[in-house]
C-alpha cells in the first residue's frame, strides 16, 4: 500500500470525525430541547466552530492531493465526493445550532406539550447521516439507496408536526409564536435530512460515476 493509498485512508477517516461531530450535535440539540437543557443547547452551539475548523481543514486536504497526486477516475471521485460531503456536513452542524438556538428559547418559557414528532425525527436523521458515511467508508451497497428512502419518513413527520401544532394554534391562539418555533425545529430536522440525502447521492455517484439527484432511483440505478 502507497503514500496516496494512506492519504486516502487518513481522509476517509477524517470524513468520518467530522461526521461524528455532526451526529454529537444533532444528538445534543434535540436532547437540550426535550431536556429542557439550555447549558447543553449553549455547549452544541459553542461547538459549532471546531466543525467549521475540521471542515477547512478538508477541504484543504483534498485541494492539496488533487494538485500534488492528480488522481484519476475513481480516486478523483472519491476526493472530489469528500469535498462536497463536508459542505453538506457543515450545514447540517450549522442547523443542529439553530436547534440549539431555539431550545434556549422553548426552554425559557412553558412546555406546549411533550415533544413526540422531533425526537422521532431526529432518531432517522442521525441513522441516515450514520448509514450515508458509512457507505461513503465501505464503498458501493444498498445503503445510499435505503437513506434516500428514509427522507420521505423525515418529510411525513414534518407534516404530521405541523398539523398537530396547527390545531392546538386554532384552539388558542395565545400560543402561536411557541408552536411556530416548534415548526422551525421539525424544519431543520427536514433540511438535515435533506442534506443526508445530497451525501447518499454523492456516494452512488463516487461508487458508479453516475449522478442521480432529480431522478428518480432504483437499488440497481
Amino acid at each position: 500500500m502507497g503514500i496516496f493509498d494512506d492519504e486516502l485512508r487518513a481522509l476517509r477517516e477524517t470524513v468520518l470525525k467530522l461526521g461524528g461531530m455532526v451526529e454529537n450535535a444533532i444528538h445534543d440539540s434535540v436532547k437540550a430541547l426535550v431536556e429542557r437543557d439550555s447549558d447543553l443547547a449553549r455547549e452544541v452551539i459553542k461547538r459549532d466552530h471546531l466543525i467549521n475548523a475540521l471542515d477547512v481543514k478538508i477541504d484543504e486536504e483534498c485541494v492539496r492531493l488533487i494538485a500534488l497526486r492528480q488522481p484519476m477516475a475513481r480516486d478523483l471521485r472519491l476526493i472530489t465526493t469528500a469535498m462536497k460531503i463536508t459542505t453538506d456536513l457543515e450545514r447540517m452542524g450549522d442547523l443542529a445550532g439553530n436547534i440549539a438556538e431555539r431550545a434556549i428559547e422553548l426552554n425559557a418559557e412553558p412546555q406546549l406539550k411533550p415533544f413526540k414528532n422531533i425526537p422521532m425525527m431526529a432518531e432517522i436523521t442521525k441513522q441516515m447521516v450514520r448509514d450515508a458515511l458509512d457507505a461513503f467508508v465501505t464503498g458501493c451497497s444498498r445503503l445510499p439507496y435505503e437513506v434516500i428512502k428514509r427522507d420521505d419518513e423525515v418529510d411525513a413527520l414534518t407534516v404530521r408536526n405541523f398539523e398537530e401544532l396547527l390545531g392546538l394554534m386554532i384552539q388558542d391562539p395565545k400560543i402561536i409564536p411557541l408552536a411556530v418555533k416548534r415548526t422551525y425545529i421539525a424544519k431543520y430536522l427536514e433540511r438535515i435530512a435533506d442534506h443526508a440525502t445530497n451525501i447518499a447521492e454523492m456516494i452512488i455517484y463516487m461508487c458508479k460515476g453516475k449522478m442521480i439527484r432529480h431522478t428518480e432511483i432504483s437499488d440497481d440505478a
